[in-house]
């Protein structure tokens, strides 16, 4: 049974920081891109997408807050890597 236990806090600490570097990734990739570059692509501005990121970060590594809306600030974070990142990096030249 002890070893049931170890084995699932192991894979619960993985996925924390598997999650951790995600919001971390977006948040950062989030200030890379100009501010004309958000309104050119037709997204959310850079300041609520580098705000709605970097509150994401922050709460899945301090442990408060409610579970459901750490699970929405990440559900963001990928939002914003499948959606809105991929629309920034089409406006870049090349």
């Amino acid at each position: 049974m002890d070893s049931i236990l170890t084995l699932q806090g192991m894979v619960t600490l993985i996925v924390t920081w598997a999650l951790f570097a995600v919001t971390i990734f977006a948040f950062i990739s989030s200030l890379t891109f100009a501010a004309e570059a958000y309104r050119a692509a037709g997204k959310w501005s850079k300041q609520g997408w580098t705000i709605l990121l970097g509150c994401a970060a922050v709460f899945q590594i301090v442990p408060i807050g409610i579970g459901i809306i750490r699970w929405a600030l990440v559900i963001a974070a990928l939002v914003y890597l499948a959606d809105v990142r991929p629309a920034l990096n089409s406006l870049r030249r090349r």
